[in-house]
């Protein structure tokens, strides 16, 4: 089977299309043929190998752990087989969830990290949702504990995470503020945000205004910013932005939590099928919609990869998968 690999960290130029055997399922895992998979930062850093802490996790010369050299995460497509002890799939049925290697024809992902694939949306909207959505979900509803009527904030709002985070928080009944620059301000109003921000015209963090929820799908204010734009009993949950920010609320965020009633926390999703399926119901009841930037083949990955990291991404960057054969 063709898959993207590489053996180096670097620029996307180092990604190679190659032919590599095809995976076969351990007993609690089912191999998926891939259809349409979808780009996250997650595999951007570890292609670079940066910053420094991605090697020390995943090889220091050149990627050694988790399925090296293989990237992709977000993985849309069909069942071809399951392993013995492989209880809520069979071949045939279509699926979404989160793997490893999904830039590729065929991969084996474990049968907790799946959920059946929205019946009214492609797989290439579906390959786009699990990673970013899971991550707006966990973010609002666990870690911010979103409630009905509150005044959420979403700073990156045109993000992968961003996105999905205005419309889930909609859901959720809150009055949402999506932040975004000028040419994402149309896209953030059609996915029902409240309020839009320009942040080339606008610093909400000395605005005045107070929130009870902020989520940064995108950090780039310091988190004595974010912390200032808090309402008295705000939550300020740190979900992606640059490394900067992300020592600073590591480090500073449980301090600050102790001084007053506002909260600060830095946030990585536990991608499972609990959630894959609520997301799943939202998805078929319409009240979340994937937002796609661009669509690639899997012989152009290595652009998409390329396209996301210069970050400038609207939505999801998605590959689609066409197997020998098809039309």
């Amino acid at each position: 089977m063709k898959a993207l690999v590489y053996t180096e960290f670097g620029p996307p130029d180092v990604l190679q299309l190659t032919e590599v055997a095809r995976p076969i399922p351990k007993d609690d895992e089912v191999l998926i043929r891939i259809r349409a998979a979808s780009v996250n930062a997650l595999d951007w850093r570890m292609l670079r190998g940066a910053p420094t802490i991605v090697r020390m996790l995943f090889g220091l010369r050149k990627p050694t752990i988790a399925q090296p050299g293989r990237p992709g995460r977000d993985v849309a497509g069909t069942v071809e087989a399951v392993g013995g002890n492989v209880t809520k799939f069979r071949p045939g049925d279509e699926v979404f969830g989160v793997c490893l290697g999904a830039f590729a024809e065929y991969t084996c992902a474990n049968e907790r990290k799946l959920a059946l694939k929205p019946a009214n949306i492609s797989f290439a909207d579906a390959a786009a949702v699990p990673v970013a959505a899971v991550s707006a979900l966990q973010g609002l509803r666990d870690k911010g504990r979103i409630q009905q009527g509150q005044k959420v904030l979403v700073d990156g709002a045109s993000g992968g995470v961003g996105t999905f985070a205005v419309q889930i928080a909609k859901s959720f009944g809150a009055e949402v503020t999506a932040v975004c620059s000028t040419r994402n301000v149309d896209t953030a109003r059609s996915m029902g945000a409240d309020h839009v921000i320009d942040y080339t015209r606008e610093d909400f963090t000395n605005s005045g205004q107070r929130y009870d929820l902020i989520l940064a799908a995108n950090a780039y204010h310091s988190i004595f910013a974010y912390r200032r734009a808090l309402s008295r009993d705000g939550t300020y949950v740190m979900a992606g932005g640059g490394w900067a920010q992300i020592v600073q609320t590591l480090v500073l965020g449980p301090l600050l939590s102790l001084i007053g009633r506002k909260k600060m926390c830095l946030f990585m999703a536990n991608i499972h099928q609990k959630d894959l399926v609520v997301l799943k119901d939202l998805l078929e009841a319409g009240k979340v919609v994937p937002v796609i930037d661009r669509r690639y083949p899997l012989s152009e990955a290595a652009e998409a990869m390329r396209y996301l990291g210069e970050g400038h991404a609207r939505g999801k960057v998605v590959v689609t998968v066409e197997h020998r054969g098809e039309a």
